[in-house]
């Protein structure tokens, strides 16, 4: 088994110095600031493997969607029908009501 050390890497060791060292209270000392550094160190390694997890359960998913029959992947990517928004439903009856007020407004107006 391998020990913690090799399964860091040296760009993992680094940006958690440099978090360490961004963080780092006043009155820190060195070992401390090492120690926060371990720590997140620890936190970077374990959110790396959960994301590699997630990412074979993900290809593991797709393999399986790839594996179905043509029939079933045509209707999974079926678009299902937007409704008409209240913006827009209301756009034509405004239009039809300016345009209303502007015949009005030409007949009163041409009249005089």
């Amino acid at each position: 088994m391998k020990s913690q050390k090799n399964t860091i890497s040296p760009q993992t060791q680094q940006e958690a110095l440099a978090v360490a060292k961004a963080t780092q209270k006043p009155n820190q000392t060195k070992e401390q600031t090492k120690l926060v550094a371990q720590g997140i160190e620890k936190g970077i390694t374990l959110y790396k493997k959960q994301q590699k997890e997630k990412q074979r359960e993900a290809d593991k998913l797709r393999k399986k969607q790839a594996s179905k029959p043509f029939e079933s992947k045509i209707e999974d990517t079926r678009i299902a029908p937007q409704p008409a928004t209240r913006s827009n439903s209301a756009l034509p009856w405004l239009l039809l009501a300016a345009s209303w007020i502007g015949f009005i407004s030409y007949l009163l107006l041409s009249t005089h």
